[in-house]
């Protein structure tokens, strides 16, 4: 039976927030708590303008992983053949200055599935471990990065972390509070769709008045990755 149940695995480029340009490898898990993937629960879900596919395990390098070993084999395999080498266990067999392979767990919810047993295992794999959830679970320990992009509406429990990423513009969703909150950073990125343009230009404008918020592009998007 499938502990994880993952709807693809990637290597690509972080194209988002403070880590952008890094190489990573993505995993997505399935499953959402504030939408169920479907468009005919859209207009019920608390996120609405979710434009990400989570729902089956049908995308590529997606499936079910009965152990935390069996992912982390999968993650290792996905860096190898990505970037050409394989991650190494130990600070020391990296060097100083050489950066740990990155792997970013995303959704969906990714902190419906994601445990300490996985993060450890991915930990004594090579891997660097980040996480980009919307703040409604709490996290498992030992995380070495943390994004919270929290939506209106919602319960918001995971009120600490490394960067904090709200798409903009959300209605109900007032954002000075956020600045007392114990984050490195602070970030609005433009809902993307229809009206992208527009959003891009208000989260501009935001920014230029509220200096302590910086803007985020989807990069990946503009150079054509996944």
């Amino acid at each position: 039976m499938a502990r994880y149940t993952v709807k693809e695995l990637y290597y690509t480029l972080q194209g988002e927030g403070a880590q952008a340009g890094r190489a990573a490898v993505f995993c997505r898990f399935t499953g959402c708590n504030l939408w169920s993937g479907h468009e005919r629960d859209r207009a019920t879900a608390v996120c609405q303008f979710c434009d990400t596919d989570f729902v089956d395990t049908d995308g590529p390098g997606g499936g079910g992983f009965a152990t935390p070993e069996a992912l982390v084999a999968a993650l290792i395999a996905a860096w190898s053949t990505g970037s050409g080498q394989p991650p190494e266990p130990t600070a020391a067999a990296r060097g100083p200055q050489a950066p740990r392979p990155y792997v970013v767990f995303t959704g969906g919810e990714p902190l419906l599935q994601l445990d300490s047993p996985l993060v450890h295992a991915c930990q004594a794999g090579g891997f660097e471990v980040g996480v980009e959830t919307n703040g409604t679970c709490p996290a498992p320990l030992g995380l070495d990065w943390i994004t919270v992009s929290p939506k209106a509406g919602a319960p918001f429990v995971l009120t600490a972390g490394d960067e904090l990423k709200v798409a903009f513009p959300q209605v109900g969703l007032a954002l000075d509070p956020f600045l007392g909150l114990e984050f490195r950073w602070f970030f609005l990125q433009p809902i993307a769709g229809p009206a992208l343009a527009a959003n891009t230009q208000a989260a501009v404008d935001y920014c230029l008045r509220h200096p302590p918020w910086r803007l985020s592009l989807q990069l990946h998007k503009l150079v054509g990755l996944p």
